[in-house]
């Protein structure tokens, strides 16, 4: 997979990036969205796309 697929997700609790991830971003204009477990609020929390 290429760098530039490669985005990062923060917690929009605690703002600790916490995972990577790759998008199409051919297919996906808007920024990605998901529910991941973060391990600083230790709760599952909603995690945005950063730049």
């Amino acid at each position: 997979m290429p760098q530039d697929n490669l985005i990062k997700l923060e917690c929009t609790t605690c703002r600790q990036i916490g995972y990577y991830t790759y998008k199409n971003k051919k297919k996906l204009k808007n920024r990605l969205e998901i529910a991941k477990f973060c391990k600083w609020c230790t709760n599952h929390q909603p995690h945005k796309e950063t730049k």
